[in-house]
C-alpha cells in the first residue's frame, strides 16, 4: 500500500503551494526593483512635490500655481545635493531675471506690437548673454520674459507680476528640497560609492583584455567601448562628487571626502591608458615565451583586486589584501631582469622596448595607486567589516 502511494507523495510534495509561489513572486519583483530604488524615489519625490507645489499655490492664492508645480518638478533631482545645487541656481537665475525683466516691464513703455517687440528683445539679449556666461543664470531669460509678457495677457501690474513670480519660484524651491530631503532621499555620498565600484569594474574588464593583448593581440573595438565605458563612469563620478560637497556645505553629509577617491580613480584610469599604449602590439615571440605566465599571474591578481575593491566599495568593507599583486609583480620583475641579463632586449630596435619598459613603469604606478585605493576604501568601512577578501 505505500509502495502504491509513494508516486502520489512524491508529486504533491513537488507541487508548489499558493504561498510559495507568492513569496518567490515577490522575491523576483524585489530583486528587479532593487536596483531601481534611486529611479523609483526620484519618480515618487517627483510626483509628491508636484502634488504639494500645487496645493501650497492654491492655498496661498499664487496667480500662477503652474511655475510653483514647475519649480518643485525641477528642483526635485536624484540626489539631495544635486537639489541643493539645482533649488540654488534656479533661485539666483529668478531673482536676476525678476529684477532685470521688472525694471525694463515698468520703465520701459511697450504699449504697441512695435514697442513690445523691441522691449523683448531688449529683455532677452542682455540676459541669454548672461546665462551664457554664467550658467547659474539660465533661468533668468525665462523669468524675463514671463515678468515682462504676462501683464500683457492678464490684468495684473508689471510689478506684481514681479512679486508673484518670486513667491511662485519659492513656494515651488521650497517644496522641493522638503521634499528631496524628506522622502527616501539619496545621498550623494552613497551615489559616490556607487558610481566608484562599477567604474572598478570596468577598470577590471579593461585591464584584464589589455594584459592579455601583450600576447594575443588587441580587439580595439571591443577596448574602445571598455574604456568609453571607463570614461562616462568617472565623468559621472566627478558630478556627483560635486553634488556631494554641496551637502557638505550645507552640513548635510558626514564621511569622508570624495575629492580623494575621485583623485585615485583618474590615476588608475591614466596608468590603464599608459599600459595601453604598451599593449597596442604584442610583445616579441621571444618575450612573449619567457614573460607570458608571469603576465598571467600579474592580471589575475590586479584584475582580481579591482574587483575586490568594488565589492569593498559596495559593502563597506575594508581593502582587500594587495599582497597576492605585490607577488605576482615581484615574480614578474624577477622574470625581466632574467630577460635583461640574457641579453633578449638587446636585440630588439627601439620602437619595440620602449613599450616594454613602459609597461613596467605602469605596473609599478597601479601598485602605488592600488595602494592608494585602499586606503579610500578603509576611509569608508564601517567599524567590525573584514575585507573584501574574506
Amino acid at each position: 500500500m505505500r509502495r502504491a502511494l509513494d508516486p502520489l507523495i512524491a508529486i504533491k510534495s513537488n507541487v508548489r503551494q499558493p504561498n510559495d509561489l507568492m513569496d518567490n513572486f515577490r522575491t523576483e519583483v524585489l530583486s528587479r526593483l532593487k536596483p531601481r530604488r534611486p529611479q523609483l524615489g526620484l519618480a515618487l519625490r517627483m510626483t509628491l512635490g508636484a502634488l504639494l507645489a500645487l496645493g501650497f499655490a492654491q492655498a496661498l492664492h499664487l496667480h500662477l500655481p503652474l511655475w510653483a508645480v514647475l519649480t518643485a518638478i525641477i528642483v526635485t533631482q536624484l540626489s539631495v545635493g544635486r537639489s541643493l545645487k539645482t533649488a540654488l541656481d534656479y533661485f539666483i537665475g529668478t531673482i536676476g531675471g525678476v529684477i532685470y525683466g521688472g525694471v525694463i516691464a515698468i520703465f520701459v513703455p511697450h504699449s504697441t506690437e512695435a514697442e513690445l517687440i523691441a522691449v523683448l528683445a531688449l529683455v532677452v539679449a542682455p540676459l541669454a548673454l548672461l546665462a551664457a556666461l554664467k550658467p547659474q543664470f539660465n533661468v533668468a531669460t525665462v523669468t524675463g520674459i514671463i515678468v515682462l509678457l504676462v501683464p500683457t495677457m492678464t490684468q495684473v501690474a508689471p510689478l506684481a507680476s514681479a512679486i508673484d513670480r518670486v513667491f511662485e519660484v519659492g513656494v515651488g524651491a521650497l517644496t522641493g528640497l522638503a521634499v528631496s530631503f524628506l522622502v527616501l532621499p539619496s545621498r550623494a555620498l552613497g551615489m559616490a560609492t556607487t558610481s566608484a565600484a562599477l567604474t572598478l569594474e570596468l577598470m577590471a574588464a579593461s585591464l584584464r583584455e589589455l594584459l592579455a593583448g601583450l600576447t594575443r593581440g588587441l580587439d580595439n573595438e571591443a577596448l574602445h567601448r571598455l574604456q568609453d565605458g571607463i570614461g562616462h563612469s568617472l565623468v559621472k563620478l566627478g558630478e556627483i562628487a560635486g553634488e556631494a560637497e554641496s551637502e557638505r556645505a550645507a552640513g548635510l553629509r558626514t564621511g569622508p571626502d570624495t575629492a580623494p577617491l575621485l583623485r585615485t580613480m583618474l590615476r588608475l584610469r591614466h596608468d590603464l591608458v599608459m599600459i595601453g599604449r604598451a599593449a597596442a602590439t604584442p610583445l616579441p615571440a621571444p618575450l612573449q615565451q619567457r614573460l607570458g605566465d608571469a603576465l598571467k599571474q600579474v592580471s589575475t591578481a590586479a584584475t582580481g583586486y579591482l574587483s575586490a575593491s568594488a565589492s569593498a566599495l559596495r559593502h563597506r568593507k575594508h581593502a582587500p589584501p594587495l599582497h597576492p599583486l605585490q607577488k605576482a609583480l615581484a615574480a614578474y620583475e624577477v622574470e625581466v631582469a632574467a630577460v635583461r641579463a640574457d641579453g633578449l632586449t638587446k636585440e630588439l630596435p627601439a620602437d619595440r622596448i620602449e613599450p616594454f619598459f613602459a609597461l613596467g613603469f605602469a605596473l609599478d604606478q597601479l601598485q602605488q595607486n592600488f595602494g592608494d585605493l585602499g586606503q579610500r576604501m578603509n576611509e569608508r568601512a564601517l567599524p567590525g567589516k573584514k575585507d573584501a577578501g574574506n
